[in-house]
């Protein structure tokens, strides 16, 4: 069965990402911590299906709290998937984004783009850096480096970023290449990227907790253990910063 090729890519992958890529994760979970031992946020952004990625830290069970997704229908698929290609594509619009967005210096920025080379993300690493953010980038550097960049720096995601932690996938992203079908199957940057964003934040709350600072963290709404009045209580010090909370 086919599928027991791509599970074993993806384990191969996985175990690609955890020897090559250890360090960089190890130093994005410190620059995490670092915000939030200042009572700073962490913001995270992807578009396409990159916005998965960012929505997988946000408001998740085993996840910390202090993080604000950065969403956008038109980026998201919600206008349509021909549309939210051309968003990502859109010059100035990452500028658009952040207006409502409260980000401010000393807050850290994990951006997602495994191309890494639309103008929406670029864009958004460079806003970032500019306000005083610390950005990491989590991008397919091999992929983005053969292909120019649509940002009218001539720049690509992986070059200015502060920190840079490779997904490692294949270009083109699909791993397999089934028999009579031209086009490869098998997508792996979303198993990636969730798999190094939530390593970050285990690496962060990790450090966190052994210096005694407290990591709040989200725990499942569905268990009979948790009340909304608790999951109020954890959020409450982050109201007005995390733009999709509860928003109306």
């Amino acid at each position: 069965m086919i599928f027991n090729s791509y599970i074993e890519r993806i384990h191969e992958l996985l175990e690609q990402i955890r020897k090559e890529q250890g360090v960089a994760i190890d130093r994005a979970g410190e620059m995490v911590a670092e915000s939030l031992r200042q009572s700073k946020m962490v913001h995270t952004f992807g578009t396409g299906h990159s916005h998965m990625i960012a929505e997988e830290a946000f408001f998740r069970a085993g996840g910390l709290v202090p993080v604000n997704a950065i969403l956008d229908s038109r980026l998201s698929f919600l206008d349509g998937a021909l549309e939210s290609t051309r968003a990502e594509r859109e010059e100035g619009y990452a500028r658009t984004i952040l207006e409502r967005e409260q980000i401010s210096a000393g807050d850290t920025a994990i951006i997602i783009s495994n191309s890494g080379r639309n103008a929406v993300p670029i864009e958004m690493a460079i806003e970032m850096k500019a306000h005083g953010l610390q950005t990491i980038g989590i991008t397919n550097v091999r992929q983005s480096s053969s292909a120019p960049s649509r940002h009218v720096s001539g720049l690509r995601l992986f070059e200015i970023v502060d920190l840079v932690v490779d997904t490692c996938v294949e270009q083109g992203d699909a791993m397999l290449q089934l028999e009579n079908i031209e086009q490869r199957m098998g997508p792996a940057s979303t198993i990636a990227g969730a798999v190094i964003v939530n390593s970050i934040m285990l690496e962060a709350a990790s450090r966190l907790s052994k210096s005694g600072f407290p990591a709040p963290v989200f725990p499942s709404a569905n268990l009979t253990t948790s009340s909304d009045e608790m999951i109020a209580s954890l959020y409450g010090p982050f109201r007005g910063r995390i733009h999709y909370l509860d928003k109306q």
